[in-house]
Protein backbone atom coordinates (compact mmCIF):
# COMPACT_ATOMS: atom_id res chain seq x y z
CA UNK A 1 0.00 0.00 0.00
CA UNK A 2 1.43 3.34 -1.12
CA UNK A 3 0.26 6.95 0.18
CA UNK A 4 -0.85 8.98 -2.04
CA UNK A 5 -0.66 12.96 -1.30
CA UNK A 6 -2.02 13.60 -4.47
CA UNK A 7 -5.84 11.87 -3.61
CA UNK A 8 -5.03 13.74 -0.33
CA UNK A 9 -5.04 17.10 -1.76
CA UNK A 10 -7.93 16.16 -4.03
CA UNK A 11 -10.02 15.16 -1.58
CA UNK A 12 -9.40 17.84 0.55
CA UNK A 13 -12.14 20.46 -0.80
CA UNK A 14 -14.44 17.54 -0.47
CA UNK A 15 -13.60 17.37 2.95
CA UNK A 16 -14.04 20.85 4.18
CA UNK A 17 -17.47 20.67 2.48
CA UNK A 18 -18.02 17.81 4.80
CA UNK A 19 -16.75 19.79 7.59
CA UNK A 20 -18.79 22.73 7.59
CA UNK A 21 -22.08 20.21 7.45
CA UNK A 22 -20.41 18.49 10.43
CA UNK A 23 -20.16 21.71 12.59
CA UNK A 24 -23.77 22.88 11.58
CA UNK A 25 -25.55 19.97 12.60
CA UNK A 26 -23.16 19.91 15.59
CA UNK A 27 -24.13 23.26 16.47
CA UNK A 28 -27.86 22.94 16.30
CA UNK A 29 -28.47 19.89 17.72
CA UNK A 30 -26.35 21.11 20.78
CA UNK A 31 -28.61 24.60 20.97
CA UNK A 32 -32.12 21.83 20.27
CA UNK A 33 -30.52 18.97 22.87
CA UNK A 34 -29.53 22.00 25.89
CA UNK A 35 -32.45 23.95 25.08
CA UNK A 36 -35.34 20.97 25.12
CA UNK A 37 -33.46 18.96 27.65
CA UNK A 38 -33.56 22.15 30.41
CA UNK A 39 -37.77 21.97 28.98
CA UNK A 40 -37.88 18.29 30.16
CA UNK A 41 -36.01 18.93 33.31
CA UNK A 42 -38.30 21.44 34.28
CA UNK A 43 -41.89 20.02 33.59
CA UNK A 44 -40.13 16.34 35.25
CA UNK A 45 -40.36 18.72 38.54
CA UNK A 46 -44.11 20.19 38.18
CA UNK A 47 -46.23 18.75 40.51
CA UNK A 48 -49.11 17.99 37.70
CA UNK A 49 -48.94 14.20 37.47
CA UNK A 50 -50.58 14.63 34.28
CA UNK A 51 -47.74 16.57 32.59
CA UNK A 52 -44.44 14.20 34.55
CA UNK A 53 -45.85 11.30 33.15
CA UNK A 54 -46.18 12.03 29.77
CA UNK A 55 -42.97 13.59 29.43
CA UNK A 56 -41.37 10.62 31.36
CA UNK A 57 -42.55 8.37 28.73
CA UNK A 58 -41.59 10.20 25.90
CA UNK A 59 -38.26 10.99 27.45
CA UNK A 60 -37.21 6.81 28.24
CA UNK A 61 -38.82 6.26 24.86
CA UNK A 62 -36.65 8.38 23.16
CA UNK A 63 -33.11 7.35 25.45
CA UNK A 64 -33.39 3.69 25.02
CA UNK A 65 -34.08 3.72 21.20
CA UNK A 66 -30.88 3.87 19.11
CA UNK A 67 -30.23 7.57 17.45
CA UNK A 68 -29.67 5.51 13.73
CA UNK A 69 -33.67 4.37 14.36
CA UNK A 70 -34.87 7.53 14.86
CA UNK A 71 -33.33 8.92 11.92
CA UNK A 72 -34.83 6.65 10.06
CA UNK A 73 -38.43 7.45 11.25
CA UNK A 74 -38.15 11.00 10.81
CA UNK A 75 -36.53 10.65 7.40
CA UNK A 76 -38.41 7.75 5.81
CA UNK A 77 -41.98 7.70 8.23
CA UNK A 78 -43.24 10.89 8.52
CA UNK A 79 -42.98 12.28 4.72
CA UNK A 80 -46.11 9.14 4.69
CA UNK A 81 -47.94 11.65 6.96
CA UNK A 82 -47.40 14.52 5.01
CA UNK A 83 -44.33 15.60 7.30
CA UNK A 84 -41.51 16.30 5.46
CA UNK A 85 -38.05 18.19 6.51
CA UNK A 86 -34.16 18.07 4.42
CA UNK A 87 -32.22 15.52 4.76
CA UNK A 88 -29.55 18.26 6.91
CA UNK A 89 -33.02 19.29 9.01
CA UNK A 90 -34.02 15.84 9.95
CA UNK A 91 -30.35 15.01 11.24
CA UNK A 92 -30.16 17.70 13.38
CA UNK A 93 -33.78 17.52 15.18
CA UNK A 94 -33.09 13.38 15.60
CA UNK A 95 -29.49 14.59 17.34
CA UNK A 96 -31.21 17.14 19.34
CA UNK A 97 -34.14 15.12 20.25
CA UNK A 98 -31.97 12.11 21.31
CA UNK A 99 -29.05 14.06 23.60
CA UNK A 100 -31.95 16.13 24.84
CA UNK A 101 -33.24 12.96 26.91
CA UNK A 102 -29.70 12.98 28.65
CA UNK A 103 -28.87 16.65 29.34
CA UNK A 104 -32.34 16.58 31.26
CA UNK A 105 -30.75 14.48 33.47
CA UNK A 106 -27.62 16.48 33.96
CA UNK A 107 -29.56 19.41 34.56
CA UNK A 108 -31.73 17.66 36.77
CA UNK A 109 -28.61 16.74 38.72
CA UNK A 110 -27.38 20.30 38.72
CA UNK A 111 -30.54 21.27 40.10
CA UNK A 112 -30.96 18.67 42.90
CA UNK A 113 -27.20 19.91 43.76
CA UNK A 114 -27.90 23.20 44.75
CA UNK A 115 -28.47 23.38 48.56
CA UNK A 116 -31.19 23.41 50.15
CA UNK A 117 -30.38 26.69 51.67
CA UNK A 118 -30.64 28.52 49.02
CA UNK A 119 -34.10 27.17 48.23
CA UNK A 120 -34.99 28.58 51.97
CA UNK A 121 -33.50 31.91 51.24
CA UNK A 122 -35.31 32.55 48.23
CA UNK A 123 -38.80 31.49 50.08
CA UNK A 124 -37.45 33.65 52.98
CA UNK A 125 -37.02 36.68 50.51
CA UNK A 126 -40.48 36.31 49.20
CA UNK A 127 -39.20 35.85 45.52
CA UNK A 128 -41.44 34.75 43.06
CA UNK A 129 -41.25 31.60 41.16
CA UNK A 130 -39.69 32.50 37.92
CA UNK A 131 -37.01 34.77 39.98
CA UNK A 132 -36.02 32.24 42.23
CA UNK A 133 -35.59 29.69 39.16
CA UNK A 134 -33.84 32.50 37.19
CA UNK A 135 -31.53 34.61 39.45
CA UNK A 136 -30.72 31.57 42.58
CA UNK A 137 -31.60 28.20 41.23
CA UNK A 138 -30.50 28.02 37.58
CA UNK A 139 -27.75 30.47 37.14
CA UNK A 140 -25.58 27.99 40.12
CA UNK A 141 -26.90 24.86 38.48
CA UNK A 142 -25.90 25.13 34.91
CA UNK A 143 -22.71 26.32 35.96
CA UNK A 144 -22.04 22.68 38.08
CA UNK A 145 -23.32 20.77 34.96
CA UNK A 146 -21.72 22.77 31.69
CA UNK A 147 -18.52 20.20 31.97
CA UNK A 148 -21.12 17.27 31.78
CA UNK A 149 -23.05 19.05 28.81
CA UNK A 150 -19.59 19.73 26.99
CA UNK A 151 -19.11 15.52 27.05
CA UNK A 152 -22.05 15.16 24.91
CA UNK A 153 -20.87 17.69 22.36
CA UNK A 154 -17.78 15.64 21.90
CA UNK A 155 -20.52 12.66 21.69
CA UNK A 156 -22.54 14.26 19.44
CA UNK A 157 -19.61 15.25 17.38
CA UNK A 158 -18.66 11.15 17.26
CA UNK A 159 -22.17 10.43 16.31
CA UNK A 160 -22.72 12.90 13.27
CA UNK A 161 -21.56 9.98 10.81
CA UNK A 162 -24.74 8.83 11.17
CA UNK A 163 -25.93 11.33 8.97
CA UNK A 164 -24.87 10.08 6.25
CA UNK A 165 -27.34 7.10 6.23
CA UNK A 166 -30.27 9.53 5.52
CA UNK A 167 -28.34 11.20 2.63
CA UNK A 168 -26.27 14.21 4.55
CA UNK A 169 -23.01 14.54 3.17
CA UNK A 170 -20.90 15.41 6.26
CA UNK A 171 -17.76 14.50 7.13
CA UNK A 172 -17.67 10.86 6.49
CA UNK A 173 -20.28 10.70 3.94
CA UNK A 174 -18.29 13.03 1.29
CA UNK A 175 -15.06 10.35 2.42
CA UNK A 176 -17.51 7.36 1.57
CA UNK A 177 -18.53 9.29 -1.60
CA UNK A 178 -14.73 10.44 -3.23
CA UNK A 179 -13.69 6.89 -2.12
CA UNK A 180 -16.49 5.17 -4.01
CA UNK A 181 -15.84 7.25 -6.88
CA UNK A 182 -11.84 7.05 -6.79
CA UNK A 183 -11.57 3.73 -5.75
CA UNK A 184 -9.01 5.32 -3.08
CA UNK A 185 -10.19 4.54 0.55
CA UNK A 186 -6.92 5.22 2.86
CA UNK A 187 -6.32 8.38 2.18
CA UNK A 188 -9.96 9.92 2.36
CA UNK A 189 -10.67 8.01 5.80
CA UNK A 190 -7.61 8.73 7.12
CA UNK A 191 -7.80 11.94 6.78
CA UNK A 192 -11.70 11.75 8.36
CA UNK A 193 -9.80 10.08 11.52
CA UNK A 194 -7.26 12.73 12.26
CA UNK A 195 -9.86 15.34 11.72
CA UNK A 196 -12.36 13.85 14.68
CA UNK A 197 -9.06 13.78 16.96
CA UNK A 198 -8.16 17.17 16.19
CA UNK A 199 -11.13 17.89 17.16
CA UNK A 200 -12.76 16.10 19.73
CA UNK A 201 -9.46 15.64 22.01
CA UNK A 202 -8.49 19.56 22.43
CA UNK A 203 -12.30 19.92 23.27
CA UNK A 204 -11.95 17.00 26.22
CA UNK A 205 -9.06 18.79 27.33
CA UNK A 206 -10.65 22.42 27.18
CA UNK A 207 -13.77 20.59 29.17
CA UNK A 208 -11.44 19.00 31.73
CA UNK A 209 -9.66 22.50 32.69
CA UNK A 210 -13.18 24.02 32.89
CA UNK A 211 -14.20 21.46 35.34
CA UNK A 212 -11.19 22.26 37.65
CA UNK A 213 -11.96 25.72 38.08
CA UNK A 214 -15.75 25.71 37.95
CA UNK A 215 -15.21 23.14 41.02
CA UNK A 216 -13.12 25.52 42.81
Amino acid sequence: MTWDWNAVGDFMPHFWDGLLVTLQALALGSVISFALGLVWALLMRTRTRWVRWPVGVVTEFVRNTPLLVQLFFLFYVLPEWNITFSALTTGVVAIGLHYSTYTMQVYRAGIEGVPAGQWEAATALSLPVRRTWTAVILPQAIRRVVPALGNYVIAMLKDTPMLMTITVLEMLGEARLYSQQHFQFTEPLTVIGVAFILISYPASLLLRALERRLVR
